[in-house]
C-alpha cells in the first residue's frame, strides 16, 4: 500500500523539504480517495458551490448543456444555478426588440442564444416525467413577458415569440406524438389560446384587430415557423385548426396565413374581395394547404382540405374569381384538379367552366404556360359521367371567354375613367388570355389527329 502511494506521487512536484514527507503522503492519499467512483461530481466536489457558479460563466450554454450529461449530480447543480438569481441574469436573455447587431441577421444572435437553452434545459430534464418538465420549465420561463400571447406592448417590434418557437423546438425535438399533444395541451391552458381563437373566429372580421395580429403571431412564431420537417409542420397546424368546425377553421386559417398591411401588420380582410391579388399575398395561405393535402398530415382527407378550400373562399365574403384560381394554381395541380373534379361530379358545370376560365386569365396575367389551362381543362372533361355534360361544360366555357368580352368591351366604350382604372388593361389581358388558349386548343387537337 505504501509503495502504491509513493508511485502515484511521483507525478506530483518535488517538495522542497524532506521534513515534508508525511504531509506528501497524505496529500497523496486524499487525491486517490477523491478519485475513486463514490462521487458522481469528480473534481467538482471540493470547489465550493459559488466557484462552480462562477466557472459556468465562462462556458456557452451549449457547452453548459453537455456539462448536464456527465452525471445527474452535475444536471442537478445546473438546474438550482438555472433557478439563481444569477443563472436567470445569463440564461434568460430578454432583450428582444434591440435586435440591431452589428454583422448578424435580425436577431440571430439571441435565437441562437434560445435554441441552445433549450437543449440545455432538455438534457437537465431529461429523467423527470414530461408533466413535470413542463411545469419545470414554466416555472423557469415565466418571468419572461414577452413569451406570452399578450405580454409584449409591441409584438411587430419583438423577437420574443421567435425565441419562444426555437427554444420549444429545441426542447421537443425527438419527442412522440403524445407528448407534443400534451405540450400542445400545456400551451394551450397558459396561453388561453382557445378562448382568444373562439372569440377571433366569432366575432365580425376586423372588429378584434389586436387580439387577430396577437394570435397569428403566436401561431406563427411559436408553434409553426421553426420546424425543418413538413411532417411536423402539418402536426402542429393540424392541432391549431381541428378542434374547430370547417367554417371556423378557415376563418382562423385566412388570419394565420392570409394577407396583412405592410403598415400595421393586421389582417387585411377585403383583400380578395376588392380586386386581383399578388402570388405574395395567397403564398402563405397556399402553402397551408398544400401542407395539410400531403400524405404527410395523415388526420386530413382529400375531401377535408377540398372543403376547406371551398369554404375558405368566402371569408369574410365571395372572394373575386381570379383570386380562387389564382390561390388554386399556386396550391398545386393534384388540389386543383380535385377542386374541379369535385366540382364536376356534383353537377356544378356552370362554376366550373366560369373557374376555366379565370386560370387562363391568370396564366396569362402571371406568365404560366396556358397547355396548363388546355390540359387542367382536357383532364376535368374526364370525369364527367356523361357527353352531355362534357359539352355543357365546353360551351359554358366559350360563352363564360365571350360575355366577358363584352361586359369589358363596353365599359371601355362608355369611357369616363380615372387614372386608376385599368379596365382597357382588363380587356387587352382577357383577349390575350382567350387567344392563347385557343391557340392550345388547336395544337392538341392537331396533335391527336396527327397521332390517329
Amino acid at each position: 500500500m505504501t509503495s502504491t502511494a509513493r508511485t502515484s506521487c511521483a507525478s506530483l512536484p518535488n517538495q522542497k523539504y524532506r521534513g515534508s514527507r508525511h504531509h506528501s503522503r497524505q496529500s497523496c492519499n486524499t487525491v486517490d480517495t477523491d478519485s475513486q467512483p463514490q462521487s458522481t461530481l469528480g473534481y467538482f466536489k471540493t470547489l465550493p458551490l459559488e466557484i462552480f457558479q462562477m466557472l459556468l460563466r465562462y462556458l456557452s450554454v451549449r457547452d453548459i448543456s453537455m456539462l448536464s450529461m456527465v452525471s445527474k449530480a452535475i444536471s442537478n447543480l445546473l438546474i438550482n444555478y438555472i433557478s439563481t438569481p444569477s443563472g436567470n441574469r445569463r440564461l434568460l436573455l430578454q432583450d428582444f426588440h434591440n435586435i440591431e447587431l452589428p454583422g448578424k441577421r435580425e436577431g440571430s444572435h439571441i435565437l441562437e442564444h434560445y435554441k441552445s437553452l433549450g437543449l440545455l434545459l432538455k438534457r437537465c430534464t431529461l429523467l423527470l416525467p414530461t408533466k413535470d418538465r413542463l411545469k419545470y420549465i414554466h416555472k423557469v420561463l415565466s418571468e419572461v413577458s414577452c413569451f406570452k400571447l399578450n405580454g409584449c406592448p409591441s409584438p411587430l417590434h419583438c423577437v420574443g415569440l421567435q425565441c419562444y418557437g426555437v427554444f420549444l423546438q429545441s426542447l421537443i425535438a425527438g419527442w412522440d406524438e403524445l407528448e407534443c399533444h400534451r405540450v400542445f395541451n400545456f400551451l394551450c391552458e397558459l396561453s388561453n389560446l382557445p378562448r382568444k381563437v373562439q372569440t377571433v373566429v366569432s366575432c365580425k372580421p376586423g372588429s378584434a384587430r389586436k387580439l387577430e395580429l396577437r394570435v397569428r403571431l403566436f401561431c406563427r412564431s411559436v408553434l409553426l415557423n421553426h420546424w425543418t420537417h413538413r411532417s411536423d409542420s402539418a402536426f402542429w397546424l393540424t392541432r391549431i385548426l381541428k378542434p374547430w368546425p370547417m367554417v371556423n377553421q378557415a376563418r382562423l386559417l385566412y388570419i394565420i396565413f392570409g394577407p396583412v398591411s405592410s403598415l400595421d401588420g393586421h389582417v387585411v380582410w377585403q383583400k380578395m374581395i376588392e380586386g386581383p391579388t399578388d402570388e405574395a399575398s395567397m403564398k402563405g395561405l397556399a402553402d397551408a394547404i398544400k401542407l395539410l393535402y400531403d400524405a404527410e398530415a395523415r388526420e386530413w382527407t382529400a375531401d377535408d382540405v377540398i372543403s376547406l378550400v371551398d369554404e375558405l373562399s368566402v371569408v369574410p365574403r365571395e372572394w373575386l374569381l381570379e383570386n380562387n384560381a389564382r390561390l388554386l394554381i399556386l396550391s398545386g395541380n393534384n388540389i386543383c384538379f380535385t377542386f374541379m373534379a369535385s366540382k364536376a361530379v356534383n353537377g356544378r358545370a356552370v362554376e366550373l367552366a366560369r373557374l376555366v376560365v379565370f386560370l387562363a386569365l391568370v396564366c396569362e396575367k402571371d406568365l404560366y404556360c396556358m397547355d396548363w389551362a388546355v390540359k387542367m381543362m382536357q383532364k376535368v372533361c374526364k370525369v364527367f359521367s356523361t357527353p352531355g355534360e362534357r359539352n355543357v361544360f365546353l360551351q359554358g366555357v366559350e360563352n363564360t371567354f365571350v360575355h366577358m368580352v363584352m361586359d369589358l368591351v363596353q365599359v371601355v366604350l362608355a369611357g369616363n375613367h380615372n387614372e386608376e382604372d385599368s379596365s382597357f388593361l382588363n380587356l387587352f389581358h382577357l383577349v390575350n388570355a382567350q387567344a392563347s388558349f385557343h391557340k392550345e386548343v388547336l395544337y392538341l387537337t392537331m396533335r391527336g389527329s396527327s397521332s390517329a
